[in-house]
């Protein structure tokens, strides 16, 4: 499960859009994984994502081990398809931790950032067309961080597991959208 969410050395090198926001990070974490499905049907899964919006898609099998209240949306809300630059959502980083929009270009691109204390963070995520398919392309920026170590041991593999749920979730999503 996990090695579909690893990027590329070339993904991994490339310049992506938000880069700019921490433009010295200390820890840069990738991620990519393709899904089924042109990058238009892709992004309204994308642009719903989040804390008291759509959730965070897990698989079916883990959701069930969650309360129903806690489970994350199957299906396409009109309501958290509209999001702009500068509209805040919440995020699962903690009680009051939210998300800016930077940049958002459907279907294509949307960056976020935030600050948490002392670190600067930038979220993007890049739908790239791949024949059929979408590539999903996730990179998440931290700078000023105290414990590069920690982040690059806890912070990475909290990401792996959580872009690995996110990237199952999706793909279930995608093959049977209800």
């Amino acid at each position: 499960m996990f090695e579909t969410v690893a990027a590329t050395a070339a993904e991994r090198r490339e310049r992506r859009p938000g880069d700019e926001l921490v433009p010295a990070a200390d820890v840069v974490m990738d991620r990519g994984f393709t899904v089924a499905g042109r990058p238009e049907s892709v992004w309204p899964w994308i642009v719903q994502l989040g804390k008291r919006r759509a959730g965070w898609y897990l698989p079916r099998r883990v959701e069930r081990l969650m309360p129903q209240s806690r489970r994350a949306t199957r299906e396409i809300v009109r309501r958290w398809q509209q999001l702009g630059p500068g509209d805040v959502i919440p995020d699962y980083g903690g009680r009051h931790e939210t998300f800016t929009v930077a940049t958002i270009e459907p279907p294509t691109t949307l960056v976020y950032r935030s600050h948490r204390g002392h670190i600067d963070v930038s979220w993007s995520i890049v739908l790239r067309p791949d024949g059929e398919h979408t590539r999903v392309l996730l990179r998440l920026r931290l700078g000023s961080v105290r414990r590069k170590w920690l982040a690059e041991t806890a912070g990475e593999l909290l990401d792996l597991l959580t872009i690995a749920g996110l990237a199952a979730g999706l793909r279930e999503r995608l093959a049977s959208p209800s």
